[in-house]
């Protein structure tokens, strides 16, 4: 019988020849993260019940400070100094301070730390990002990553796989965000529940790296435990000069099983959004042109890469930010930070009257840097929308790709971006 990708990875990390959906086993973890929210919980586990003074491996494993970080309190401050004097004490080679690193799960990938065929955790639900790099991936709690940062070894149970077929190329203006909001509102939040969520198809060759980081980013949104995409050259160009280690993909045997297999025409998806308050609440964004919007926050770890820093700049160079709108730029990482520096993007930002943050979680998780009111409505490229994810309960949010939230912080009500640039730039 064939296995899946996730079963070869989960087959290898246990030292066994196959395994199937169910099973139970105990896998050796290839790399580990934690960051200023986990770290701190973990380290006193792992020290006061586990008895363990030094870590299986100081160099499989990164620490990152980026949640509450910069500090924005003295308890915040209190993690991030806990955070940091554990990481020296343990030796963490792969250590990110505030101004060198960013959020964690576009520094991970940037620097080359999680690779194909690899079996990695992360004290952080959005660790299934990296299953796009052809690797299993997810997220696990402060208790379960403590074994890990003892050990270098965790019980998992086997999942099921479910395959998303994608076929076509998406239209102009439609993104990876798009699609996978799309997957999302049709499956529903629990669609995917504890199960892998496989992607491929003719449709993945034409979306990028920072495309599929995305999609696999929110496979926790369907309530998956890893998302993850096949090998291929996107996927070597990609690595190239950055993996920090040799690797080797996998990719699912032709007789594989799988649970349920789901078909996409991405031709026919159109630019979606989720509405409040659950990403699951999707609705075609012809829908929701008009909703008068407070904030825009173009950010997190699902939409803030160079890429999407890009393309809502062109939608915003030589125009301005509505007068009854604010825009929250966050980059996600310091390195994306010192590119849109260089090519001009942050100039093109600013002069459009956005405010520019540092590299952090920040507003995504309600943390922030952009905390929502009482009844404000917030257009955002996060990947969570509900009540009280970006601050007050009361709050709503609405996601969307970061063309979208360009062109909807231009008007000052969810727009589509050819609407925007349909109008001639305004000298600022």
């Amino acid at each position: 019988m064939g296995m899946t990708m996730t079963e070869k990875i989960l087959a290898r990390a246990s030292g066994r020849e196959s395994v199937k959906p169910g099973d139970l086993l105990l896998a050796k973890v290839d790399f580990a993260m934690g960051h200023d929210l986990t770290i701190p919980p973990a380290s006193k586990i792992m020290r006061e019940q586990m008895g363990a003074t030094k870590v299986w491996d100081p160099e499989r494993l990164a620490v990152v400070q980026d949640h509450f970080q910069p500090a924005k309190d003295s308890a915040s401050a209190a993690l991030g100094k806990t955070t940091r004097e554990w990481a020296r004490e343990m030796g963490i080679t792969n250590y990110f301070e505030v101004g060198d690193g960013g959020i964690c799960h576009t520094v991970l990938p940037e620097r080359g730390l999680v690779l194909p065929g690899e079996l990695v955790v992360g004290a952080d639900s959005h660790s299934c990002t990296y299953g796009a790099l052809n690797n299993f991936a997810t997220g696990v709690g402060s208790t379960d990553l403590a074994c890990v940062l003892s050990l270098g070894e965790l019980w998992f149970r086997v999942p099921e796989t479910l395959k998303f077929v994608y076929h076509g190329r998406l239209q102009e203006w439609v993104e990876a965000k798009d699609l996978i909001l799309t997957v999302i509102g049709q499956i529903g939040v629990d669609g995917a529940r504890s199960k892998a969520m496989e992607h491929t198809g003719d449709a993945i060759q034409h979306i990028d790296m920072e495309g599929r980081l995305t999609m696999t980013n929110m496979a926790i949104e369907a309530g998956a435990k890893n998302g993850i995409i096949g090998f291929d050259q996107v996927t070597a160009d990609y690595l190239k000069d950055r993996a920090k280690r040799t690797y080797s993909p996998v990719e699912s045997d032709p007789d594989a099983e799988y649970e349920k297999v789901f078909e996409f025409d991405v031709s026919a998806v159109e630019l979606s959004v989720a509405k409040p308050m659950s990403p699951d609440n999707w609705a075609p964004l012809s829908e929701v042109v008009g909703t008068k919007i407070d904030q825009v926050f173009i950010g997190s770890c699902t939409n803030s890469r160079i890429g999407d820093l890009r393309r809502a700049a062109a939608i915003l160079k030589g125009r301005h930010v509505h007068p009854s709108t604010r825009l929250i730029v966050t980059p996600s990482s310091t390195e994306t930070a010192r590119m849109a520096e260089r090519e001009g993007l942050i100039r093109i930002f600013m002069d459009a009257g956005a405010t520019w943050t540092a590299s952090t979680c920040g507003a995504c998780l309600g943390g922030h840097m952009g905390v929502l009111g009482e009844g404000e409505v917030c257009l955002s490229t996060t990947n969570r929308n509900f009540p009280g994810r970006m601050g007050h309960p009361k709050a709503l949010v609405y996601l969307a790709n970061p063309v979208v939230a360009a062109a909807s912080a231009v008007t000052g009500e969810i727009t589509h971006p050819g609407e925007v640039l349909s109008r001639e730039p305004v000298a600022v």
